[in-house]
Order: C-alpha cells, then sequence, then structure tokens
C-alpha cells in the first residue's frame, strides 16, 4: 500500500516538475527585454499569486487619446489596488526611453509602477496593439480580457461625453469575483504601438 502511495506520489511531483519547467520559459518570455525605469529587468507577471489580478495598461508619450485617460485609470487603480489588483504602467513604443516615460508619468500624476517595452513581450502576451490599452490577468497568470479601457472613443475623433460600458472595470469585477469575464476582448482606439526592430 505505501508502495503504491510513494509511486504515486513520485508521479505527481514529477508531472509538476515538468508542468514548472514548461511553464518557466513561458513566464520568462513573455517579460523578455522589459525594464523598469531605472534599466534593471521588470516582471510584472510574476508572482501573481496571492493577488485578485494583474493589470497592464498601454500607454504613450504622445498619445493624445492615452492622455485623456489618465484620470480614469488613477481612478480605477485607486479604486482596485485595496482589494489586492496590481496596476502597471507599460511603455511599449521603441521612441518612448526612460527619461521621457518618467517625466510623462509625472505630469499624469500616475502612482503604478512603470515598465519599458521596446521588444513588444509584454505586448505579444497581452495582445495589445494601441495605446490605451489594457489587459488583465488573474491570479494564475492567465489572460483574462484585453482591449478597450470603456467605450467612450467610438473612432478617431468621434467620443462620446461619458462612456456607456465601463469593459476594464467590468472585467475586473468579474475576475475579483471568480466569474468568466463575459466580453474577454474589445477593439480599443488609440495609436499604434511602434515596437523596436529585432
Amino acid at each position: 500500500m505505501y508502495a503504491g502511495i510513494a509511486t504515486s506520489s513520485r508521479r505527481l511531483c514529477g508531472a509538476l516538475a515538468l508542468a514548472a519547467a514548461i511553464c518557466a520559459p513561458v513566464a520568462a518570455a513573455a517579460q523578455d527585454g522589459v525594464r523598469d525605469l531605472g534599466g534593471q529587468p521588470a516582471h510584472p507577471l510574476t508572482g501573481t499569486a496571492g493577488t485578485a489580478a494583474t493589470v497592464l495598461i498601454f500607454t504613450a508619450v504622445d498619445c493624445p487619446i492615452s492622455d485623456r485617460y489618465a484620470p480614469e485609470l488613477q481612478r480605477l487603480r485607486d479604486a482596485y489596488a485595496r482589494r489586492g489588483v496590481r496596476f502597471w504602467l507599460v511603455y511599449p513604443n521603441a521612441g518612448d526611453g526612460p527619461a521621457a516615460a518618467r517625466a510623462h508619468a509625472e505630469v499624469f500624476s500616475y502612482a503604478m509602477p512603470v515598465v519599458l517595452d521596446p521588444r513588444g513581450a509584454l505586448v505579444g502576451a497581452a495582445k495589445v496593439s494601441v495605446t490605451p490599452e489594457a489587459a488583465v490577468f488573474d491570479a494564475t497568470g492567465r489572460l483574462m480580457y484585453h482591449g478597450r479601457i470603456d467605450d467612450r472613443y467610438l473612432d478617431f475623433g468621434l467620443d462620446r461625453p461619458v462612456p456607456t460600458r465601463r469593459d476594464l472595470a467590468e472585467a475586473l469585477g468579474s475576475v475579483i469575483a471568480g466569474r468568466r469575464v463575459q466580453v474577454s476582448e474589445t477593439r480599443a482606439v488609440g495609436c499604434a504601438i511602434v515596437r523596436d526592430q529585432p
């Protein structure tokens, strides 16, 4: 009997070790080349266990639509940080260096960690293509939502005074409650992300 338990335990441990070996490179690859403003490697998608969700907000120094969302993004961060949600501000454009990103984040009073993603590692993991755009990952690191923050912008130069649907907030509410996100992908209106050349 004990021999059977020991064999089963060894098989389970072997399977877990294999899963860890397979998943670790994927997590590392999803953050390859991501740096903080001091030039050090940053890992927004690591250590998500114990958090309700991780939100990546993609922005740019020279995108007016991103700038107009700054107050709403700060409001969302303030509302959800106390509920275990981590927010990261991501500058994915190759031309947005540390000095420019720092100055931009300070001008708009972003109270969240800032990272640079010129190689597009986080862009790929989050499946985004413009700024501003958001991605929500659950506690296991699974992508649960990506797309617009809300439906304020219908197209370039065409926006509502007040949004009728707050997609990011709705996705966060579902993830925190352990429910399936009803709309897991939306089209964001914004400025195209300019990725670094390999």
